[in-house]
């Protein structure tokens, strides 16, 4: 695991512990010589996470529609930048240079991403494993969400389990390190003689 996405505000939310965690997940991408992947804004716990890193020579890549480039919002110290011509298209690009995705707290735009991401993973068009870093229980409210789609029998509970969830950026990595895909080879099956 060598190049790590990650998800979060282009705001820097109401909280200081959202700010000094984005730059603690920089210094650890630092200390592990992970290579980060990122939305490219120059903004929000985006900017924080990105200049962390780049501050002590790491390596940070950016992926950015050429509309939010023509906005001014773009990081123009970044190691790369690739430019994009639509939403959908950052995405993929994200999802095939990445080895891993972390989400931070973030609005619509890190949803998005992170439940594109879990589609992918659901689907096996990728087995790279997801996480969230849930700092003062930003995704609990999710996660709550997520079980009851489970009981609900929307979400199955193989692909609920494939979400990696810690509040300690330590112990996220390692856990992403350690993945191993569920299996779910029946699932398809399953639904298919569900709904005959």
């Amino acid at each position: 695991m060598k190049r790590i996405c990650v998800f979060c505000g282009s705001s820097m939310g109401s909280k200081e512990i959202y700010k000094i965690k984005a730059k603690e997940l920089g210094e650890s991408f630092l200390k592990n010589e992970l290579i980060l992947i990122y939305g490219g804004a120059n903004v929000g716990l985006m900017k924080i996470l990105a200049d962390t890193v780049l501050q002590e020579r790491g390596e940070v890549i950016g992926v950015m529609p050429r509309s939010l480039v023509e906005k001014e919002v773009a990081h123009l110290g970044l190691s790369k930048m690739h430019i994009t011509e639509s939403m959908q298209e950052r995405k993929v690009l994200m999802a095939e240079m990445s080895d891993a995705f972390i989400a931070m707290p973030g609005g619509f735009g890190t949803l998005d991403e992170l439940a594109e991401m879990l589609t992918y993973n659901q689907l096996r068009i990728h087995d790279k494993p997801i996480g969230l870093l849930n700092i003062d229980g930003y995704f609990d409210h999710l996660l709550k969400f997520l079980d009851h789609a489970v009981e609900e029998q929307y979400v199955r509970k193989e692909h609920r389990k494939n979400i990696i969830v810690d509040d300690n950026i330590d112990a996220l990595l390692e856990k992403l390190n350690n993945y191993k895909p569920v299996l779910m080879d029946k699932w398809i099956h399953e639904i298919k003689e569900e709904s005959n």
